[in-house]
C-alpha cells in the first residue's frame, strides 16, 4: 500500500512524518510530526520518549500487546555532519521496567530519513511473524514465517533478495523471538540497538524485522553554513587525540589496558579491578592479530568499528564493552574465543554487556556453590574457561537447559538462588566495563542513570580518567554532582540529535549547537543544547517514578559500595554514593526524596 500524506508545516531538518503502524489491524497510516515537539524534543532519544509517554501507561506490562515499539531519528540524522547516522529505539524494558531507549549506529538510521520518516510507531501485535518493508511511500506488512528463527545475518541475507535493492534491514535474531530479557535490536548485521531487552518487545509483537529504503533527501537550512561547520568539527574530530588517533587505529578497546592500568578494569565479576592478562585482549592485540578492516558507520570520520576474523568466524566488532564483559569479567584472555562469542551475540540479537555480565554472574554463583555441576548439561561454567562463553551465548540466544535461567538477565540468575547482590547491576541492568568505586563520578552515573546499568548517559570516564574537556581526580568528590548532571544532560541532546556519543571527546555543545542550527535555520545556544537535553532527563526521571522505579534505587551493588577495591592504583576505595546523591538531586532542583519538583518541571515546561 502507499501511504498518502499531505505536508502541513515544514522543518529544515525534519521529514515531519510519523509512520505509525498497527500489527494487530495490519493498517499503517502517515501523521503530521508535531514540530513545536520537535522543537522541545529534539528528536531521536527526546522526541521519541515524549511520545511514548503520552500515548503508554508507565504500568504497561513491557511484553504485551498495549507496549509500543517506538524507532525515532534525529534532526541531524541522515545529514552531511560527521556521525549522522544515528537512531533510538524508544519503549518500556522488559529487563528494568523503566523507559528503554536504546542507540544504534549503521546506516538503517539514515535510510528510514531517506524514505521520508522521522519516526516509526509499531504498536498492536501480530497474530503470525511478520516484517515491514518500506520504500519510501510504500508500505508493506508481510509474512516472515520464512525468516522467523534464523540468525540476523541469515534474515538479513534472505530479506534483501526481497525487498527493494539497497534497503537496509533491521532484525531480530532468535534471542528476541524467545523474549530473552537481553534481546537486541539488530541493524546491518552487527550494528545493535542492544540494551534494555528492546529485541524482547519486537519479538512480543511477532515482528521479525524492519527493511528500509529510501530516495529523499533530508532539507537543510543554509548549506554554506552546514558546510563550513561540519569541516570546522571534522577537523577537532581528526585532531583530537582519541577521536583521531586511539578509536581509529586500535577501536573502541584502545582503553582495554587504559582502564586496566587505572585499576578500574573488573575482572571475575567485580570481585577484583585488575585483570593480569589484559594485553592479550586489548585493542592493540585485537589489531595486530584479528582485524580484517574497519567498519565505519554513516558519515563517520573516526571509523571505530572493527571487522575481525578468527578461524571460520569473521564479523563486526568486538568492540571495549564486549571485550572487558566476555574477557575480564569472565577471567578469560583468549581473545579468539571473545570474538567467537561476540560473533553469537550478534547472530542470536543479544546485547553483549549484559550477556557477559551474566556468564560472569553465573561463574560466581557456580564458584560459590549455588549453581552445582548437574545443572549445567556438562557445559563449563568457571572463571578462565574460553570455552564456556561461547557455549552459553548460544544456549542463551537459543534458551537452550540453562541458558534459560540465564536469559533473562543476572539480576532474575542471582535472585533465584536468594543471593541478588551478586548481580552487578543497576535496577536489573548490568554494569558496563569500569569500576566505580575509583571512578567516583562515574558511580554516581551509574546510580542515577534512567535506564539502569549503563555508561552512554553521562560518560564522565572522558573526563576522569582519558581528561576530556579537563582531567578531574578519580577518586574526589570534589564537583562531581554536577559534571555528572552536565554530561547527562548532555549526552541526552547528543542522542537527540542523531549523532554519536563518540563526537563529544572532540566537541562542545556550541557545536552541536552550530550543526543544529545550520540544519534546522534556528538559533538554539550551548545552554539550550544543555536545556534540552535536561527536559529529556527529567521525563525520564517522571515516567519511570510512575512506572514504580523509585528513588531506592539510585544505589550500586553492596559489594561497590562496602567492599573495598583490594589490589592496584585504586585499592583501598569504594564508591561514595551517599556523600554525592543529595548533591545532585539539589543540583536537577529534585526534592531531597529524588523526585523532581513541580518548580522544576514547570521551568522545563513538563
Amino acid at each position: 500500500m502507499k501511504v498518502k500524506f499531505e505536508r502541513r508545516k515544514f522543518m529544515f531538518g525534519y521529514q515531519g512524518k510519523i509512520l505509525r503502524v498497527d500489527l494487530s489491524s495490519k493498517t499503517c497510516k502517515v501523521e503530521a510530526l508535531d514540530l513545536d515537539m520537535a522543537k522541545k524534543y529534539i528528536g531521536g532519544r527526546g522526541l521519541g520518549t515524549k511520545i511514548f509517554y503520552d500515548e503508554v501507561p508507565a504500568s504497561v506490562d513491557a511484553l504485551s500487546v498495549e507496549n509500543k515499539f517506538i524507532v525515532a531519528t534525529g534532526p541531524l540524522t541522515g545529514t552531511p555532519t560527521p556521525t549522522g547516522g544515528r537512531y533510538m529505539v524508544v519503549t518500556k524494558s522488559p529487563l528494568t521496567g523503566t523507559i528503554a531507549s536504546s542507540n544504534s549506529g549503521g546506516y538503517w538510521g539514515a535510510e528510514l530519513k531517506f524514505a521520508g520518516y522521522d519516526v516509526i510507531i509499531v504498536e498492536g501485535k501480530s497474530e503470525k511473524p511478520v516484517y515491514i518493508m518500506i520504500e519510501d511511500e510504500k508500505v508493506e506488512i508481510r509474512d516472515a514465517a520464512h525468516v522467523w528463527g534464523k540468525v540476523t545475518s541469515e534474515a538479513t541475507e534472505i530479506l534483501e533478495k526481497e525487498v527493494p535493492a539497497k534497503s537496509r534491514v533491521m532484525t531480530i535474531g532468535p534471542a528476541g523471538e524467545k523474549l530473552s530479557y537481553m534481546a537486541a535490536v539488530m541493524n546491518d548485521v552487527s550494528r545493535a540497538a542492544g540494551r534494555s531487552g528492546v529485541g524482547a518487545v519486537m519479538g512480543s509483537k511477532n515482528l521479525k524485522a524492519i527493511t528500509v529504503r529510501g530516495t529523499q533527501k533530508v532539507a537543510i537550512a543554509n548549506d554554506e553554513m552546514l558546510k563550513n561547520v561540519v569541516k570546522d568539527c571534522t577537523a577537532k574530530i581528526r585532531e583530537n587525540g582519541v577521536t583521531g588517533q586511539g578509536l581509529p587505529t586500535y577501536g573502541t578497546a584502545v582503553l582495554v589496558n587504559i582502564i586496566n592500568e587505572n585499576g578500574v578494569f573488573p575482572t571475575n565479576n567485580f570481585q577484583t579491578s585488575q585483570f593480569a592478562d589484559a594485553e592479550e585482549i586489548s585493542g592493540e592485540t585485537l589489531t595486530e592479530k584479528y582485524l580484517t578492516k574497519k567498519d565505519p558507520c554513516y558519515r563517520c570520520p573516526i571509523a571505530c568499528g572493527r571487522y575481525c576474523k578468527v578461524d571460520d568466524i569473521e564479523g563486526g566488532g568486538p568492540e571495549y564493552e564486549t571485550i572487558w564483559a566476555f574477557g575480564g569479567d569472565c577471567g578469560i584472555s583468549n581473545m579468539g574465543e571473545v570474538i567467537k562469542a561476540n560473533y553469537w551475540c550478534n547472530e542470536m540479537g543479544l546485547d553483549t554487556i549484559s550477556t557477559g555480565a551474566t556468564i560472569a554472574a553465573a561463574m560466581e554463583l557456580y564458584q560459590k556453590g549455588f549453581i552445582k555441576p548437574e545443572d549445567l548439561d556438562g557445559t563449563p561454567l568457571e572463571f578462565g574457561n574460553s570455552q564456556a562463553i561461547v557455549e552459553w551465548t548460544k544456549k542463551i540466544g537459543l534458551r537452550e537447559g540453562f541458558g534459560d535461567k540465564m536469559a533473562d538477565g543476572s539480576y532474575r540468575l542471582a535472585d533465584a538462588y536468594g543471593v541478588p547482590e551478586l548481580s552487578m547491576s543497576v535496577k536489573k541492568q548490568e554494569l558496563p566495563a569500569y569500576d566505580p568505586r575509583g571512578i567516583q563520578g562515574q558511580g554516581l552515573q551509574y546510580a542515577t542513570s534512567n535506564r539502569g546499568g549503563c555508561h552512554v548517559r553521562g560518560y564522565l570516564i572522558s573526563p576522569e580518567i582519558l581528561g576530556l574537556p579537563e582531567k578531574l581526580d578519580r577518586l574526589t568528590l570534589d564537583g562531581k554532582a554536577k559534571w555528572v548532571k552536565i554530561f547527562q544532560d548532555f549526552t541526552a541532546f547528543i542522542d537527540a540529535s542523531g549523532l554519536c556519543l563518540f563526537t563529544s571527546f572532540a566537541m562542545g555543545a556550541p557545536d552541536y549547537a552550530a550543526m543544529y542550527n545550520a540544519v534546522a535555520g534556528t538559533e538554539l545556544t550551548a545552554d539550550d543544547v544543555l536545556l534540552a537535553g535536561e527536559r529529556i532527563w527529567n521525563i525520564e526521571r517522571i515516567f519511570n517514578l510512575e512506572a514504580g522505579i523509585d528513588p531506592s534505587q539510585d544505589t550500586l551493588p553492596k559489594r561497590l559500595l562496602s567492599d573495598p577495591i583490594e589490589e592496584g592504583p585504586s585499592k583501598g576505595h569504594v564508591t561514595r554514593l551517599s556523600e554525592l546523591l543529595p548533591e545532585y538531586y539539589a543540583l536537577r532542583g529534585w526534592g531531597t526524596d529524588g523526585i523532581p519538583t513541580q518548580e522544576r518541571k514547570d521551568s522545563l515546561g513538563l
